[in-house]
């Protein structure tokens, strides 16, 4: 049996896919209520990260884990006492920098440091952005065709949560992938205005990107997140201290398949857009 975490979310809810596809018996941890979320096969335990005593670990032999919650270290020992064989945590693009003063960066590096320290054997997943990050776009489709954000002339090789999935259900059920860190992406870098022209394509609309300035961009943000997670951002993509540009081939030299392109997901989620 596989736990995985945040199994109806974008990841999660990849690792689901990709651990049914290889015909495992899989655990979904999911917020009391939302079991009905979660994909037919999988087995729907209700519980919460932020609550280690919370997590089904019974008979778990492997355990996808998400970062940066609360209790990581005693959630690790629990899986340990419980028997788990191996965590497969999801890290970030940001880690590489070990830059402990960058919010975003911070939690994933200190989910990695506590998994090495937990004795429990690991691999460590650092995707670049989802390309279901494309959702955050709908409250403005549905006021029209115009979609403004920020970072216009950063091109990011997204990956689709499936992919990732896909090297996490391998990670979680075979042992040759312990202690390996895997950066991962899609087949191609585009920035957002590409994005959204592909998205029109699939969807029929006459979409367009317009690009917010800096000073834009951040007000907007500070109005959605804290600022020092907008700070992180800012440092990410205006400073350029990651690098999401580059395509890696890791998804198909641990799947043997071709990552997937926007187009595909796209194409495959247009009617959410129309």
């Amino acid at each position: 049996m596989i736990l995985v975490t945040g199994a109806t979310g974008n990841a999660g809810g990849g690792v689901v896919n990709g651990l049914l596809e290889l015909g495992a018996d899989v655990r979904g941890l999911v917020r009391p209520g939302s079991e009905g979320d979660l994909r037919e096969g999988a087995e729907a335990a209700p519980g919460d990260l932020n609550d280690p005593s919370s997590l089904p670990l019974e008979g778990v032999s492997a355990v996808f884990l998400l970062s940066g919650y609360d209790g990581i270290e005693q959630s690790l020992s629990l899986m340990r006492d419980a028997g788990v064989e191996r965590v497969v945590l999801l890290s970030s693009s940001a880690a590489p920098t070990a830059n402990l003063d960058n919010a975003v960066a911070r939690y994933h590096i200190l989910s990695e440091r506590a998994v090495q320290e937990s004795g429990l054997p690991w691999t460590f997943l650092r995707p670049n952005s989802f390309m279901s990050n494309a959702y955050r776009w709908l409250p403005q489709l549905e006021k029209g065709d115009v979609i403004r954000g920020p970072f216009g002339d950063v091109a990011i090789s997204t990956i689709h949560p499936d992919d990732l999935g896909a090297v996490a259900a391998r990670a979680l059920t075979a042992a040759e992938h312990e202690g390996q860190t895997y950066r991962l992406s899609g087949p191609e870098a585009l920035r957002p205005g590409e994005q959204v022209a592909i998205m029109a394509k699939y969807t029929g609309r006459d979409l367009r990107f317009e690009a917010q300035g800096n000073d834009e961009a951040r007000a907007e943000m500070e109005g959605q997140m804290p600022k020092e997670y907008v700070d992180a951002f800012f440092e990410f993509f205006v400073d350029g201290t990651v690098d999401e540009t580059t395509v890696h081939p890791t998804v198909k030299q641990v799947t043997g398949t071709e990552s997937r392109s926007f187009e595909e997901w796209a194409d495959a989620h247009a009617d959410a857009f129309r």
